[in-house]
């Protein structure tokens, strides 16, 4: 098994418009797919990868004009500037949880597998989704399958949470499948399952916050003229990402100076989001709910 297919490759490439002597960041390495690609296509040049998962690092590329980060890309700008780069060509981050982080059960990331409560893409860190469940209070709960799950019943599934933890401490995925599918009619449970199951993995790991601090740095280390391609997979990334790229703020409001004219940092390449061809999905059913972006540095 791979550790994962990298998601609308070709597309990938030509949004980013690789110039052979440029200098591109992979923010999301993972099982390096799109890097190989990009090295390809440079002669000369120079690529740095990012990825927080210590699995993802024995996928590293030997290439003098490569380097893996193995940190999160929240400290995009820090280590471009430790390494000595001033400025990049394009930046590439494909964007939620690799093919390898769902397949193995025991990173708790999958309702498929029966594995400890865990899902933190970096298993330094300290919060994970059993603390989460087990001891975060009812308001917290609430706000985070709401607003993160988009869970509309999300006070029926607290409450079962929390009266199934008054028994025992939620410890394993099929524990908390067990209480959440009360909570829903069988036809949907799959869904409502990923749902909560999203909620928590974003909790675990800021990725609100991260996408945040990253699109704002990206910003910063691109060149005029450099490209931004992001992959998103549900629907509070890609309005975020979409926000910020059309109107230069997160919520959606238009930035003006003084005078009322836009303060734009992006011109954006596709008007709409570019998805997975029938090819793609027919071999990569992860790739179905993919969006693609791409923004040019003004």
């Amino acid at each position: 098994m791979s550790y994962h297919n990298p998601v609308m490759l070709s597309e990938s490439m030509e949004g980013l418009a690789i110039k052979e002597g440029g200098v591109y960041v992979d923010v999301t390495f993972g099982g390096g797919g799109h890097s190989k690609e990009i090295l390809k296509r440079l002669k000369g040049g120079r690529l740095i990868g990012f990825d927080q998962d210590a699995d993802a690092l024995a996928n590293k590329i030997d290439d003098e004009r490569f380097v893996l980060v193995p940190q999160n890309f929240k400290y995009l700008k820090n280590y471009l500037k430790m390494y000595g780069v001033n400025g990049v060509d394009g930046v590439l981050a494909d964007l939620g949880v690799s093919s390898h982080q769902f397949d193995v059960g025991e990173r708790g990331f999958s309702i498929r597998f029966d594995g400890a409560l865990d899902m933190r893409m970096n298993q330094k860190t300290d919060l994970t989704a059993e603390k989460i469940v087990n001891e975060y209070g009812e308001d917290e709960l609430i706000r985070l399958f709401r607003e993160y799950g988009e869970i509309k019943n999300a006070k029926k599934l607290v409450f079962e949470i929390v009266s199934a933890r008054l028994g025992s401490r939620i410890k394993t995925t099929m524990e908390l499948n067990d209480v959440v599918g009360i909570c829903v009619p069988g036809k949907m449970r799959n869904k409502y399952l990923a749902q909560v199951f999203q909620a928590l993995r974003i909790e675990v790991n800021d990725e609100m916050g991260v996408l945040k601090d990253f699109l704002m740095q990206a910003k910063e280390v691109l060149s005029p003229g450099g490209r931004l391609v992001v992959i998103t997979y549900h629907s509070l990334e890609d309005r975020l990402v979409k926000n910020f790229l059309r109107k230069g703020s997160f919520v959606g409001e238009l930035e003006k100076d003084f005078f009322g004219n836009p303060l734009l940092d992006f011109k954006m390449i596709n008007k709409k989001p570019i998805v997975s061809t029938a090819e793609e999905l027919a071999i990569n059913n992860r790739a179905r709910s993919a969006k693609l972006r791409v923004a040019e540095k003004l």
